[in-house]
């Protein structure tokens, strides 16, 4: 190009000022890329200068005559300052004839940044008329799981159910389990006692009832023969729900009751002498196979074991599969393994899937669809006294607890057990 790089302009730039028959730089612009006199003009000057407007010859490179148009990289600034997508360009704008407007008095003006009209009918396809929105739902499922009315909408059994919570591992949820499935039930029209048989207390914990040294607990009733109806007590702010507490007390009572005749059958003893009916005994039982866990599988009917979902929990659970069938051949033989809930799963891994269809594939039925999912409402709970049930209804561990305590009221309906209580 013979003139300088910096009056380079693209042809691809279209500047209102110039017109199709005298070019980019005027009728007598030589030079750049293929610049040619039209025909009919004046032969061209020689190579590198320009003829202005007043017939003055100038170098390619010199600056314009006042009356020329100042120059607009619009390339550039295009680059920074990119139109609003699906408007018109200021530039389209300015060449717009006026006379389009003008030859409609009436018509309203136009403005030309205004937004389009927007149809009130129009719904976006990613929005389904029958989608309720996440806090809709979150709502619907707290009313449905705390059940304000106190209607009965989970069946009854027509005898008492005496469920063990049971697993010699520890950290697998069984305290947990225990009081979210209690709560649930009783919230739904059952009436449940909890007997917490955990020296640590934390199913006591749990459902807010006291148990501090000095309170009347479990230990008197295996040790001193007390009956459980003088230790229950009524869980404060849930209906048709009672708890045993545990106190430091109980971790003794393992030696204690080495001395004692009948010692593996004292709780099934207090449970048979209760005066009142329940529809649900759940027993927290420790994280050992000791004489406590002995007494409350002499004492059930059904076992409930919570599986963690890692490789540990299954490790265990041969031992604790073997201690109930010698229960079930010496002591209790009704006993049986009635319910495997599957506990802290993590669906981010694969670990908890083949934990899960190893589970399924061995015990079969007895393993409950609903599934308790890692939440932190469900560890935040005991901190506050309550169970997640009525600490956040509306959170994914509720609903899954809620869920796992409907499957087993209706588990219990198909198959009746016997009534001991």
């Amino acid at each position: 190009m013979n003139g300088s790089a910096s009056d380079h302009v693209s042809r691809e730039t279209a500047y209102p000022s110039w017109s199709a028959e005298e070019g980019p730089r005027g009728a007598g612009y030589v030079g750049g890329r293929g610049g040619q006199v039209p025909p009919g003009t004046e032969p061209a000057d020689s190579p590198g200068t320009r003829r202005a407007s007043d017939g003055v010859t100038r170098p390619a490179n010199a600056p314009g005559d006042a009356r020329s148009t100042p120059r607009r990289n619009s390339v550039a600034s295009a680059r920074f300052e990119p139109p609003v997508p699906h408007q018109p360009t200021p530039d389209g704008v300015r060449d717009a004839s006026p006379t389009a407007v003008a030859s409609d008095a009436s018509a309203a003006p136009v403005e030309p940044y205004a937004a389009p009209p927007v149809d009130p009918s129009f719904v976006s396809r990613e929005t389904g008329e029958d989608d309720d929105p996440p806090l809709a739902m979150e709502a619907m499922r707290a009313v449905q799981i705390l059940n304000p009315s106190g209607e009965v909408t989970m069946p009854r059994p027509e005898r008492t159910r005496v469920m063990c919570v049971a697993n010699q591992k520890g950290g697998v949820g069984k305290t947990t389990t225990t009081v979210n499935l209690a709560v649930a039930l009783a919230l739904h029209g059952n009436r449940v006692l909890v007997i917490d048989l955990d020296p640590q207390g934390n199913a006591s914990t749990g459902l807010n009832v006291p148990h501090h040294t000095g309170v009347p607990d479990v230990y008197d009733c295996l040790i001193n023969s007390v009956p459980l109806a003088d230790v229950a007590q009524a869980v404060e702010g849930i209906p048709n729900l009672w708890c045993v507490p545990a106190t430091i007390d109980l971790a003794g009572a393992e030696i204690e009751l080495v001395s004692v005749v009948a010692r593996e059958s004292r709780l099934d003893r207090a449970i048979t002498a209760y005066p009142g009916h329940f529809d649900y005994v759940f027993i927290d039982c420790p994280p050992s196979l000791g004489l406590l866990t002995v007494n409350a599988l002499v004492a059930a009917q059904e076992v409930l074991i919570p599986i963690q979902c890692e490789y540990y929990a299954l490790e265990g659970l041969n031992q604790l599969i073997n201690n109930i069938n010698l229960v079930r051949q010496h002591l209790n033989p009704r006993l049986e393994v009635s319910t495997i809930l599957l506990t802290m799963y993590d669906r981010r891994t694969r670990l908890a899937d083949a934990v899960e269809q190893d589970v399924r594939n061995h015990f079969g039925d007895k393993v409950l669809q609903a599934v308790i999912p890692r939440n932190v409402r469900v560890s935040e709970a005991p901190s506050y006294g309550q169970s997640v049930m009525t600490y956040d209804p509306g959170s994914r561990g509720a609903t899954s607890y809620f869920e796992a305590a409907q499957e087993i009221a209706e588990r219990g309906v198909m198959e009746p057990v016997s009534r001991n209580a």
